[in-house]
């Protein structure tokens, strides 16, 4: 019986053109942090299933990957990095704090799939766990830009806000702190479903477009218009609101001191030349996990701002503490690889490239197979990706296949070349441009596009300068 090959919903295959863009996009941002000086951690992607559950809120239980072992322990796919970090922080109470970590690492959630968004993805973290709120947190919005930078990944907006503000909102319009939860993920959706369908889940509730009913919060009409008008506090200037959230939280207690935080993180980006065109400040964030606790922080690309954030994150001061050991204080963001590989696929920015090979060593003559893998291992070992072909094929399908994959550069060894002690280089874009209206093969290969002839032993300084290495 035959097995039909197809995959769980959900779930997919990435094939080399894909795994080069994701690869060459990881190798960028861990260039980021390193230069902040973050460092790499390794966790399993398996966790006891007390250490997941509980942690992050009911949507992220529910969506939790149950296993088992054969020891037929309660065990569970890990959905984030950031409870396993937590973990490790309290089980290795060496680790010297601050503990400045990354981690590039595939995590499980069982939701409903979207466009960019799978039930098995790719998240990179960078968290700075024991540092207080301050100049932790600046640094996270920084590598956040920089890595967006880095990657070229054109116009991006960074917003910050705080769940301290969020619960200053609470005391505002006089909600039940047990109703936080549910008011912070329903704000989370804003950008998703708009703001008619946020205060209907805030009020009695309302039925979607697929007829499925949408349970309410249960809040009252006075309540859900303060939470409106804080929802209207923007600006393209940090400080401009700062003011107007001064304004709008004036005589609640606590919020001098929690304005203050947000003040002077906006002050410390301006000072590093991080502006409120880069980083602004967005009163409706709310991030969809349970464990944020004061400024958090999302990042979209404005010319593909439909893939939502590709960047997340915030401080979670009590996560550790869940574990058994002291209060300590921790800050961090997660990049949602597939997400932003997605988006950059949309607005044509994830690169097309198909191998790693910059060069395929044909072989004309198969008594000359030998020549040929020693002249593939010699630019192997100057640095220079390169393939030998193993088909046995006629050269043109060699070269039909390199052309096809996009390696650049062809070397040809024939008896001709063989005797004359050189090696034909061909680059492929040429001969593709110029041999286009050619339609005989004869005069196709008399006019001999792209091709030059390189003494052997200068074959690895010709290609370092046509790969544009210098010799």
């Amino acid at each position: 019986m035959s097995i039909k090959p197809t995959l769980s919903r959900g779930l997919r295959d990435l094939l080399p053109e894909q795994m080069i863009a994701r690869q060459r996009l990881i190798d960028t941002v861990r260039g980021v942090y390193e230069n902040y000086g973050f460092s790499p951690l390794g966790t399993p992607a398996i966790e006891y299933l007390d250490v997941l559950s509980g942690s992050a809120g009911q949507e992220a239980q529910q969506s939790i990957f149950r296993v088992s072992n054969p020891e037929d322990e309660a065990l569970g796919l890990r959905f984030d990095l950031t409870v396993p970090l937590s973990r490790v922080v309290s089980q290795y109470p060496n680790i010297p704090l601050p503990f400045r970590r990354y981690q590039v690492a595939q995590v499980w959630r069982a939701d409903k799939p979207d466009p960019g968004r799978f039930r098995q993805f790719t998240q990179f973290d960078l968290d700075a766990v024991g540092a207080p709120c301050g100049r932790a947190d600046v640094e996270i919005l920084a590598a956040i830009c920089d890595s967006l930078t880095a990657i070229e990944a054109g116009p991006f907006l960074v917003r910050f806000s705080s769940r301290k503000v969020l619960n200053l909102l609470l005391k505002r319009a006089g909600i039940a702190e047990h109703l936080a939860g549910d008011v912070f993920r329903v704000l989370d959706k804003i950008g998703k479903i708009g703001i008619g369908k946020v205060k209907l889940e805030l009020s009695a509730g309302y039925t979607d477009a697929s007829g499925d009913p949408i349970r309410g919060v249960g809040l009252a009409e006075e309540q859900v218009s303060i939470i409106e008008e804080f929802l209207a506090i923007k600006n393209k200037s940090r400080g401009d609101v700062l003011q107007r959230l001064a304004s709008f939280l004036a005589g609640i207690d606590g919020s001098s001191e929690e304005l203050a935080v947000m003040e002077d993180i906006s002050g410390n980006l301006d000072a590093l030349g991080y502006h409120s065109d880069q980083v602004n400040i967005d009163v409706s964030i709310a991030r969809g996990l349970a464990y944020y606790t004061g400024p958090v922080f999302e990042a979209v690309l404005l010319d593909a701002p439909q893939f939502g954030s590709v960047f997340g994150g915030g401080r979670y001061d009590g996560l550790v503490a869940r574990f058994g050991g002291p209060e300590i204080p921790a800050t961090g963001a997660s990049m949602g690889v597939d997400r932003l590989l997605a988006a950059l696929e949309h607005i044509g920015k994830a690169g097309q490239v198909k191998t790693a090979a910059e060069v395929l060593v044909t072989v004309m003559d198969p008594g000359l197979s030998r020549e040929c893998m020693l002249v593939a291992f010699d630019l192997r070992r100057a640095g220079i990706r390169t393939e030998v072909d193993v088909s046995g094929g006629r050269l043109g399908k060699q070269l039909k296949r390199a052309d096809k994959l996009g390696i650049p550069y062809a070397i040809l060894l024939g008896s001709s070349e063989a005797e004359r002690g050189v090696l034909t280089v061909k680059q492929m874009a040429v001969a593709r441009e110029h041999g286009a209206g050619i339609e005989e093969n004869a005069a196709w290969k008399s006019a001999r596009f792209g091709q030059q002839e390189v003494p052997r032993a200068e074959i690895v300084d010709v290609l370092r300068q046509l790969l544009g290495r210098g010799s």
